[in-house]
């Protein structure tokens, strides 16, 4: 045999015989001998005191998770009983942070080349952990020295991989929220088809309401990169707040997906804010339940509760809604619909309490200076900023009070940067239809609005309350209002408002007792005085107000009946709410011409006075309406005459016929019927 033959063979041999050595060593070795040692290294790099004060044993695995040569390297798992984790070095905290009676881990030391520390399975059994956190936000499961930050990165990297569970305690106390739970963890004496292992109980107190909880999960915490999803089901009721949770979790190391289904119920969603960060409205008590799907690998995470159906008060709501998490503000998306909406509902949205848990922070609503009706209550902007939106809205049916004939709605709201815009406000109102597009600015002191309205075919039976009993034929409103503003409440908006507001009501039937139920004072007040408690038939009322720093001034306002014209001449100061107001009846008939006298309404929007003019003034306003003299012209009226009906508008005639006499005196007498309404109808706007 050649001599390098057997010097390699006597180099084989001394290899087996050291490694069979090194096994029967590792296989014999009494363990426990090395705990002071493992005791001192973990303790420093855990910067707090851990110490095995129980059997410290290793046992060697063959991996079957290894192919070729690596199948033949030897695992060990390493079993330390009574196992004690104390809490960081100056903490003022009694106790362990953990103690766990038995504690197994399998560690691969292949691994151990490349600078990572991998644990293929960890394994506990009968565990007490408390998780504390002070008011300054000081935690005790932070491993890392404060002055870790300053020293370059470690070349080590740790790899966790499976984690299993049995009998164990979490006591979790956060003072800065106000979080003092327990949690008990067991392993279910079944498991079950869905990959529950481990079911849980939850107990405690969260912002001094109280907790209560359980579900189950799986028993086998997967934590390796496309490992299998974890299972959870669950159901938490903090306070007057129930969640209810069934679905997996991807990579819980990292929480990078959740695909779970949802359910919340509660007395107001404004409860929600501490849970899930989300600045929502006081509602009715709700519940909803959808698929709630989180993709939070990356730095923008984005939670979609998909195809939800819930219900607030007596509302139904359902549809898809988008949270994005991003800088420099967060992001709401999402289309939701209401097959059945009840305006109640709706009243958090505009302010109003409707819910059954009171806000004990809310501040008393602010009341007008005596003698003024319009709301001084500020308008705050301070949620604006939290976040943008982008939210469309339908309600199909609506239930409603049989004072506010309104029927659906559509809306497009946007909120970007605090400015709060609704591209499209639709409702179906009194008959009729109610557009609106409304910006609302709160980058600033003053909060600015842009209001554009315009009302089609509002019918006057379903406007005013009681009308139903009432043996008349009703007829149409129709109208346009364009409004700039700026005040931190609608008090201050309309006091310093800017624009125009236009209006035609059709052939119709009004009295004194209709407008007194209609809440319109100085309305009611004219009418009395000028016609008495009978019903007047109205031929037409044309109106047209400019509005300028809060001042509206009437530029047109006639009303025609079947033997009186009444021109309304003056103003309503909407800053100090004062009313001036000229109203000069003349009369079709010269026999009955001295059985109408000009009236005054004077005083203010919350206490009218309305009575007959006498002297010079009365002369002067006789004198105007019998030359045929008008103040401004009714040109501003005449695209409202077009309202897509083929029913003859007594309108026409009365709009018409004034603005002639403001061109053409000379003619004022000659009648000439206007042009096809439809064909005057301007292109850039859509027929109603």
């Amino acid at each position: 045999m050649p001599r390098y033959i057997k010097i390699i063979l006597w180099g084989c041999s001394g290899l087996l015989v050291i490694v069979a050595l090194a096994v029967l060593i590792a296989a014999t070795f009494n363990w426990n001998h090395a705990k002071p040692w493992i005791n001192k290294q973990a303790s420093q790099l855990a910067n707090r005191p851990v110490a095995i004060e129980g059997d410290l044993s290793v046992n060697w695995l063959r991996p079957k998770e290894q192919t070729g040569w690596r199948g033949w390297v030897p695992w060990p798992e390493i079993t330390a009983q009574q196992l004690t984790v104390g809490n960081p070095e100056g903490s003022t905290l009694e106790g362990n942070m953990a103690e766990v009676k038995n504690l197994t881990v399998v560690i691969n030391p292949l691994a151990l080349l490349d600078h990572t520390i991998e644990l293929p399975r960890l394994k506990v059994d009968e565990a007490n952990v408390v998780l504390n956190r002070d008011a300054e936000g000081a935690n005790n499961w932070t491993f890392t020295k404060e002055d870790a930050k300053d020293q370059p990165p470690s070349k080590w990297q740790f790899d966790l991989q499976q984690v299993q569970l049995s009998r164990a305690r979490v006591h979790v106390i956060d003072v800065a929220s106000k979080l003092d739970m327990n949690a008990e963890l067991d392993t279910l004496q079944e498991a079950s088809k869905e990959g529950y292992g481990i079911g849980f109980k939850a107990s405690g107190t969260y912002n001094d309401a109280d907790i209560k909880g359980e579900g189950q999960a799986g028993d086998i915490l997967s934590l390796r990169a496309g490992g299998n999803p974890f299972p959870l089901q669950g159901k938490v009721s903090v306070g007057e707040t129930t969640i209810g949770i069934e679905g997996s979790v991807t990579k819980p190391q990292q929480l990078a997906a959740l695909d779970v289904r949802l359910s919340l119920a509660g007395n107001s969603m404004a409860d929600l804010y501490p849970l899930i960060g989300v600045t929502l409205p006081n509602t009715p008590p709700y519940s909803t339940e959808g698929r709630l799907i989180g993709m939070l690998e990356g730095d923008d995470d984005k939670w979609r509760y998909e195809n939800f159906k819930g219900v607030v008060g007596e509302s139904d709501l359902n549809g898809t809604l988008e949270y994005q998490i991003r800088k420099p503000r967060s992001l709401l998306t999402g289309q939701v619909e209401s097959q059945q909406l009840r305006l109640q509902d709706l009243g958090p949205l505009i302010g109003a309490d409707t819910s059954d848990v009171k806000d004990k922070g809310k501040k008393d609503v602010v009341k007008p200076p005596p003698g003024q009706v319009l709301p001084v209550d500020p308008i705050s902007t301070k949620a604006w900023g939290t976040m943008d939106a982008d939210v469309k809205f339908k309600g199909r049916k609506i239930l409603r009070d049989k004072d506010l004939p309104l029927d659906n709605i559509e809306a497009h709201v946007k909120l970007q940067d605090r400015v709060l815009s609704l591209t499209s406000l639709n409702f179906g109102f009194a008959g009729g239809t109610l557009s609106n597009t409304i910006t609302l600015d709160g980058r600033g002191e003053k909060l600015q609005a842009d209001m554009d309205t315009a009302a089609r075919h509002l019918k006057l039976k379903e406007l005013f309350p009681g009308a139903e009993s009432m043996d008349a034929s009703f007829g149409e409103l129709h109208g346009d209002a364009t409004l700039k503003g700026q005040g931190n409440s609608i008090a201050e908006l309309l006091g310093h408002a800017d624009g125009e507001i236009k209006a035609l009501v059709s052939r119709g039937t009004i009295s004194r007792f209709l407008l007194e139920a209609a809440g319109l004072n100085v309305a009611n007040m004219v009418i009395a005085k000028l016609f008495g408690d009978e019903q007047v038939v109205l031929n037409c009322v044309a109106a047209n107000f400019g509005v300028r720093n809060g001042q509206m001034q009437i530029r047109v306002f006639k009303l025609e009946t079947e033997d009186t014209t009444v021109d309304v001449t003056g103003g309503i100061n909407l800053r100090s709410e004062v009313i001036d107001l000229d109203v000069r009846p003349e009369n079709k008939s010269l026999r009955i011409f001295t059985l109408r006298s000009p009236l005054y309404a004077k005083g203010t929007l919350k206490d009218p006075d309305v009575g007959v003019q006498v002297g010079p003034l009365a002369a002067r306003a006789g004198a105007a309406i019998a030359l045929g003299v008008v103040a401004t012209p009714f040109a501003a009226l005449l695209p409202l005459l077009n309202t897509g009906t083929n029913e003859s508008n007594d309108c026409e005639p009365v709009v018409g016929e004034s603005d002639k006499k403001k061109s053409r005196p000379d003619q004022a007498q000659e009648k000439q019927k206007p042009e096809n309404p439809r064909d005057s109808w301007p292109s850039n706007q859509p027929r109603p």
